[in-house]
């Protein structure tokens, strides 16, 4: 016998896996996971379009939007304008930066691009333009066009996003864990924001939470705040001033989780797990190690119904 609870989430899932929104998922994470695994080969098909079709290309990333609003009845043209020219718009700009900063000191561009990508997602300002529970798309979306100009466009250097994992990022990324655990465990409780529960979900969920969190969370986080933004700052500011700043920056971007007031317990234990996840990928410049301990952390320290959650 099922229960309503259960007869929900069973309808939410038969809701999103319809073969339109299907295809949107495989057409939004395919941008990611190419470059993710095979970035040399995907920066020289790049490099072999002609130049308006370079910029021109990012512009079907709108298509996942049309396939779940077309299939929803929601479809709307202003947000399909914004999903199509938006990317463009990014992979404009950095060609320009590209050109204008040779040496990749950091050009305006690249931090407009960077405030804009950044705020949209916490702030949710395109999030509307999505059925119910769909909005995850809008994320990926964003995330894929920041992929196409800083990766393949911008080629910015030392970004390290590279998910075919060494056993050196899981060493770096499980240290950095063990380091932030104590400090996280201590000061989470102590604050009230962390709770101990009774109840272990096993391996199979845990180990489940661990991936979706790894593809989904961590690594779109770990790209735009370390590989980006720690990555630009440091050729402006140093390498101890742009970690700190970065990891600021990244407590004050869960202001608003959970909440709708300002989570300062969330920003304060966010910006010091930001020093360690910033630590992971500065070892190497690598996006896999400082994924692992940020979404072992999030495993950790907020997973559900079992041991810890915020």
């Amino acid at each position: 016998m099922q229960l309503p609870a259960q007869n929900q989430e069973i309808a939410g899932v038969a809701h999103f896996l319809t073969a339109a929104n299907i295809l949107a998922a495989l057409l939004t994470m395919l941008p990611y996971l190419a470059v993710a695994f095979f970035p040399e080969a995907m920066e020289k098909r790049v490099r072999e379009l002609s130049a308006w079709l370079t910029l021109a290309a990012p512009a079907l990333l709108s298509i996942p939007y049309v396939l779940v609003t077309m299939a929803a009845g929601d479809f709307q043209l202003a947000w399909f304008a914004l999903y199509a020219l938006l990317p463009v718009a990014i992979a404009v700009l950095l060609r320009q930066a590209a050109k204008a900063d040779a040496e990749q000191r950091g050009d305006w561009r690249d931090f407009l691009i960077l405030i804009v990508l950044g705020l949209a997602v916490d702030l949710r300002w395109f999030e509307g333009a999505w059925p119910a529970r769909m909005a995850v798309f809008n994320k990926i979306v964003l995330l894929d066009a920041g992929i196409y100009g800083f990766v393949l466009i911008r080629r910015l250097e030392g970004t390290g996003f590279d998910l075919r994992i060494k056993p050196r990022d899981a060493a770096i990324g499980l240290r950095e864990w063990a380091f932030y655990t104590p400090i996280a465990l201590a000061l989470g409780l102590a604050l009230g924001f962390l709770h101990v529960h009774k109840v272990w979900p096993g391996f199979a969920m845990i180990a489940g939470a661990w991936i979706f969190t790894f593809f989904f969370v961590a690594v779109p986080e770990e790209l735009f705040f370390r590989g980006w933004l720690q990555n630009l700052l440091e050729r402006r500011v140093g390498r101890g001033a742009a970690l700190f700043l970065t990891a600021a920056f990244f407590g004050l971007a869960h202001f608003n989780k959970r909440t709708t007031f300002f989570n300062w317990r969330y920003v304060l234990l966010a910006a010091i797990a930001g020093i360690f996840y910033g630590r992971a990928w500065r070892s190497e410049q690598r996006v896999g190690a400082s994924a692992i301990t940020h979404a072992t952390v999030d495993g950790h320290c907020g997973c559900g119904n079992g041991c810890l959650s915020g």
